[in-house]
């Protein structure tokens, strides 16, 4: 299969993918994703209501590039999963309007950040009768699902997560036209490290109804995001203009990773946001030992507030942080941690 980046003259990703039934490495797209008829099949590893998210959520194999930190490279980096055309997707996304509980909430909202304002996922209130302290009290219980990574809300987000192929955009054209069919309310996110983002690629996105982005930035410096990645970053940065230009719902997500990504790129990635919008949501992620980088540690609760204060200090107003868990261990350093970024950061 022909890249189509190359053929829209940008560098080829870093898509290599191994593929079980050969027993060797292919290109994502020609591992992970084929045609029958004209219609465009996707290896999907799985698809289920995600917390804490809150929307449905499309687990791909396959990606263009080929992280050294990647947290699901079980799926993303071998080809592995369930051959899935855009109207098997629609097949899942009617299911799931039908068997759960739908809680719609405005475009500007289809995001990952915005999915803590309405339930913090902590079942309280019907394991036991009684709201968490931190609950944002808008959702009553009829609304709150089990799914198989916790309880919380459905709402009307219809993600594609895990592996990234948009630099061949046709399966998520399509898929987005059938969900929109369904229901014009439904709102389609793509989940994606941008570098398939072409200008090209976007306009059609748009026109297929796409509505909102969750863009893993992973690294500022040029250098470091190579050696990420095995990909330039020079087009990714620019992304968050082409978005906003487009009217592009999106947040921006950035993994800190001690000795790679710390509190100068971040601030750096950040006062690039703020430069084209001080509202653009950011959350700066605690990196956990993975892949190829299981020897490099967690963030320490110190070097995930100095990143928070970067973020700030470059003007971002909507910040939070990720897999608390991973470096906040008393419930002293969780109140300390609370004070400096306020309930809603958490």
């Amino acid at each position: 299969m022909e890249c189509e980046l190359i053929k829209q003259g940008f560098e080829q990703g870093s898509c290599q993918v191994f593929d079980f039934t050969e027993g060797r490495l292919r290109k994502a797209c020609e591992a992970t994703l084929k045609y029958e008829h004209g219609i465009p099949y996707r290896l999907i590893n799985a698809v289920f209501l995600s917390r804490p998210e809150h929307y449905l959520s499309i687990y791909q194999s396959g990606c263009n590039l080929s992280c050294k930190k990647c947290h699901a490279w079980r799926f993303t980096q071998n080809a592995v999963g369930e051959w899935m055309s855009p109207y098997d997707v629609a097949k899942e996304v009617a299911r799931y309007l039908n068997d759960y509980e739908i809680t719609f909430v405005p475009r500007e909202h289809a995001t990952s950040w915005h999915a803590h304002e309405l339930c913090k996922s902590c079942g309280s209130c019907v394991m036991h009768g009684k709201r968490n302290k931190q609950c944002p009290g808008i959702l009553g219980i009829d609304r709150i699902e089990l799914s198989p990574q916790g309880w919380g809300p459905a709402r009307n987000i219809i993600a594609f997560t895990g592996g990234d192929l948009t630099c061949q955009p046709d399966f998520y054209v399509k898929s987005a036209e059938l969900i929109k069919g369904l229901n014009e309310n439904v709102w389609v996110l793509l989940e994606t490290n941008g570098y398939g983002l072409t200008p090209n690629t976007l306009d059609s996105f748009q026109q297929a109804g796409i509505d909102s982005f969750w863009l893993d930035i992973k690294a500022y410096d040029a250098e470091v995001h190579r050696r990420l990645t095995g990909v330039s970053n020079s087009r990714i940065l620019k992304l968050p203009e082409e978005l906003k230009k487009r009217g592009f719902v999106f947040e921006v997500l950035s993994l800190c990773i001690p000795g790679w990504v710390e509190t100068d790129q971040i601030g750096n990635i950040a006062m690039e946001l703020a430069s084209l919008d001080t509202e653009i949501p950011f959350t700066i992620l605690a990196f956990f030992p993975e892949y190829k980088m299981r020897d490099v540690h967690a963030p320490t609760l110190r070097q995930m507030i100095d990143a928070y204060d970067a973020a700030k200090d470059a003007g971002l107003r909507k910040i939070k942080r990720g897999n608390v868990h991973l470096f906040v261990h008393t419930r002293e350093e969780y109140e300390t941690l609370e004070k400096i970024v306020g309930r809603e950061g958490l």
